[in-house]
């Protein structure tokens, strides 16, 4: 008898990027599943289990980090790598403590994904870097966990900085990186 296919669900909302990471990782022998909303994975989750999953950290106006949730309580052996384009320390925080096996910023590509799908815990000898953080990386960092705190709800993030919702949106967009 011969082993199946991995099964890999990719949640993400960007249909070109989704369609180009199902195809790559198709081509590499997995049987992929995609769903654009944490909705669309719900169902998904009703009839098919997954041994790997990609998940996408902003989901339109949604979160990716209940996903990550939903996932790793349904199957906790499951390998979870979330993408952002929104890297900031405090989602790589909730995310892992959610569940997510690893956290990659974007741009990232199959390889990067299916590395961060066979390592094992984490690495000791990375280098601690010394040098302190600049104001904008700190402004940056809590301006997300912010953001996390609320759920990506660009509104409610804004009245708890105290900045206007547009200045909020415009420092987010400066700082994307996809």
């Amino acid at each position: 008898m011969t082993n199946p296919d991995p099964r890999l669900v990719i949640v993400e909302d960007d249909p070109a990027f989704a369609r180009t990471l199902c195809r790559s990782f198709e081509r590499r022998g997995y049987a992929v599943r995609h769903a654009a909303s944490p909705e669309a994975l719900e169902k998904l989750l009703e009839s098919e289990t997954f041994d790997y999953a990609v998940v996408d950290l902003k989901l339109g106006t949604a979160s990716g980090l209940g996903c990550v949730q939903m996932l790793h309580q349904l199957d906790p052996e499951m390998r979870i790598v979330v993408l952002t384009g929104f890297a900031s320390i405090a989602t790589a925080v909730e995310a892992i403590k959610l569940g997510a096996s690893h956290y990659l910023a974007k741009p990232a590509n199959t390889d990067d994904i299916e590395e961060a799908f066979g390592r094992e815990g984490g690495d000791p000898s990375v280098p601690v870097d010394t040098r302190k953080s600049s104001i904008k990386t700190v402004e940056w960092e809590y301006i997300h966990s912010t953001l996390v705190e609320c759920d990506f709800n660009i509104s409610e993030a804004a009245r708890r900085l105290g900045m206007h919702r547009r200045t909020l949106a415009r420092k987010l967009e400066k700082r994307q990186l996809r």
